[in-house]
């Protein structure tokens, strides 16, 4: 039996593309080197605090985003200083006074350390952030800001968790 023109054109067709399919590496190298890029640019973007699992951070509707600074972390037990405990809190709540002498002994050692060179003789220029659960009682916190105040320290920060702007945009409806 012969063999159509159609038939052997298909023939052809089919013997010449029996072969292995091959991956372009090119496009997949362009796509991961702007990726990587991509990356690297964002990065240095990211603040990073401790991380504490079971901490509750308030939320805020502030969208400056924080500078580097030195970091208290109230915890439930502890008070820690760029994560080296300091205090107890059970002791702290039993002291008469506002004053936190471990606090304002670690607080002191970091202002050569982890302050900008700039700040160091600026008291109003020095910053520390304190990170502590939203539940914590109201005279501790009062407590760790005079000592802050006290240490020299003439800016401080509560670490805040984000409100996303659908909350701000049902927050100001409310207003």
């Amino acid at each position: 039996m012969a063999k159509s023109a159609r038939a052997k054109r298909m023939e052809k067709h089919h013997k010449r593309n029996m072969g292995k399919g091959t991956l372009n590496l090119v496009s997949l190298m362009d796509i991961f080197t702007i990726l990587v890029f991509f990356l690297l640019v964002n990065s240095s973007d990211v603040q990073t605090l401790p991380n504490a699992k079971d901490m509750k951070l308030p939320e805020s509707i502030a969208e400056k985003k924080p500078e580097e600074t030195v970091t208290i972390l109230i915890g439930r037990t502890e008070i820690l200083v760029q994560g080296t405990p300091v205090a107890n809190i059970e002791e702290v709540m039993a002291t008469q006074g506002n004053d936190i002498p471990g606090l304002r002994e670690a607080l002191l050692s970091q202002n050569d350390r982890v302050l900008r060179r700039a700040a160091k003789g600026d008291i109003a220029g020095r910053e520390v952030t304190i990170m502590g659960d939203k539940d914590i009682p109201y005279r501790l916190l009062k407590k760790v800001m005079a000592t802050c105040t006290a240490s020299d320290y003439g800016q401080i920060s509560l670490a805040v968790i984000q409100k996303s702007s659908d909350m701000l945009d049902d927050l100001q409806a409310s207003l």
